[in-house]
């Protein structure tokens, strides 16, 4: 069944000695703005939201090289793939109408449902056409409450040298950095006419609702540690239309995120929400 209300959604990231999103053009430093808040960027969010779904066993079609379940080596691939995708004909505009393989698409994988893709139409000779699909899902980047302190260390590497395995090479030296402690905010929404394009449902919300809490479950490695990262609190707002009663600037202004965790939250009347626990 189709969305019958928008959705307005906000969450509450706690961070504490980890990097929760690390910069490669600055030295994988955690990444900031301008005036030093601490930014999670919008596609990280999605890319822990595509894992823990995929964890859940939905189809995935933009997986993480260490998350592949099908061996597909490029987007493309997984696309002409007759097992997992469309199939190679289904990308020539010449025999498949765009819409008919825009509603494989959607069909097929969650995250294109979700939050959209860019599919390329090749044709039998040079020509060809590229069909956007935007989805409903929308997050932002999440920044920190407060500028955020990051604590740079200096650490030696070590690998194992050619042959057998038995000669180890020379020590490297290496920075490893972190936050030391933040809380992260990271708002989003759900927009109920862009779902009737790509079939993205109540349930599917649902789905999405049940995820966001446990964000970082399972995500551990050297720079995030268990227990390092982990979602506080999730608001979950429900309007009474599809286009929604209040706009979403209003709607997240009501929510008020304190350094250590806590807020305040003001009432919109007739917005019905819901604030849920992190896993």
């Amino acid at each position: 069944m189709s969305m019958q209300h928008k959705i307005d959604f906000a969450v509450i990231i706690g961070v504490k000695n980890a990097n929760p999103n690390g910069d490669p053009l600055n030295g994988n430093r955690p990444r900031t703005d301008y005036e030093g808040h601490g930014e999670i960027t919008d596609v990280c969010l999605k890319r822990k939201i595509r894992d823990r779904l995929q964890e859940n066993g939905r189809s995935i079609f933009v997986q993480s090289d260490e998350k592949k379940e099908d061996g597909m080596t490029s987007l493309q691939n997984r696309a002409y793939s007759e097992e997992y995708g469309l199939g190679k004909e289904a990308f020539n505009a010449k025999k498949t109408s765009p819409e008919e393989t825009v509603g494989k698409a959607c069909k097929k994988w969650f995250d294109v449902r979700a939050f959209g893709q860019l599919f390329a139409f090749k044709g039998d000779a040079k020509d060809g056409v590229s069909i956007p699909i935007r989805g409903p899902v929308t997050i932002h980047s999440a920044f920190s409450v407060e500028p955020v302190s990051v604590t740079s260390t200096q650490i030696t590497k070590s690998v194992s040298g050619e042959g057998d395995g038995g000669k180890r090479s020379s020590d490297t030296m290496g920075m490893k950095h972190r936050v030391d402690s933040a809380v992260y905010v990271a708002y989003g929404a759900i927009t109920p006419q862009l779902a009737e394009r790509t079939g993205f449902s109540d349930d599917d919300a649902k789905v999405i609702k049940d995820i966001l809490p446990k964000l970082f479950e399972g995500d551990a490695s050297s720079a995030r540690p268990e227990g390092s990262m982990e979602v506080k609190k999730v608001i979950w707002w429900e309007h009474n239309c599809p286009s929604g009663q209040y706009s979403s600037a209003k709607v997240h202004r009501t929510l008020d995120v304190k350094p250590d965790g806590n807020y305040d939250l003001s009432t919109l009347d007739n917005l019905a929400r819901e604030e849920i626990d992190g896993f």
